[in-house]
């Protein structure tokens, strides 16, 4: 009965916060925002930095690389266990036909979690700008309608717990 009524108001919430019918520069920042956390354009700029950088930057680079590719196995691992399905909607159908299940939100896990290394690792100015971020990525999923509010939250708490594993590990490369 609690979990019905959570998720009822979790589906309400979401709801409420869509802006893809709000043509503007609210829907035109969600939207950037959203896509902004793709693991594709991270890895594309983290490998730039890896190969352009001095050992230092490059240990960085493969220590940020390291971080996105194994917190996208865990990711993937929790969604196929729970299998919650996205939220009803016709934008974002490269995200539905690749990956229907919404919970947590990847992009939510990995924007989190690339700020607490930033956080840890530097550079400072990096992660001023990645704490900033983070959250409106998260905030941009739901925005667009392809997570409930709940896949964000547990996307952050993820990310954050996560990203606090590799600094606890000191897994700077």
């Amino acid at each position: 009965m609690i979990r019905v009524k959570i998720l009822a108001w979790d589906a309400r919430l979401t709801k409420k916060l869509h802006v893809l019918d709000k043509p503007g520069l609210l829907r035109r920042m969600a939207i950037f925002f959203g896509h902004s956390g793709d693991s594709w354009f991270w890895l594309i700029g983290l490998l730039i930095v890896a190969s352009l950088g001095d050992q230092r930057w490059r240990g960085w680079a493969l220590t940020f690389i390291t971080a996105i590719l194994l917190t996208a196995l865990v990711v993937i691992a929790i969604k196929f266990s729970v299998r919650r399905r996205r939220p009803e909607g016709e934008w974002g159908q490269l995200y539905r036909r690749t990956d229907p299940h919404s919970f947590p939100s990847g992009h939510a896990v990995r924007a989190i979690m690339l700020a607490v290394l930033a956080l840890g690792y530097g550079p400072q100015w990096l992660a001023a700008v990645l704490v900033i971020w983070a959250p409106l990525v998260g905030l941009a999923r739901v925005a667009t309608g392809l997570h409930f509010v709940s896949d964000v939250i547990a996307g952050w708490v993820l990310g954050i717990l996560i990203g606090i594993a590799f600094l606890q590990l000191n897994f700077l490369l």
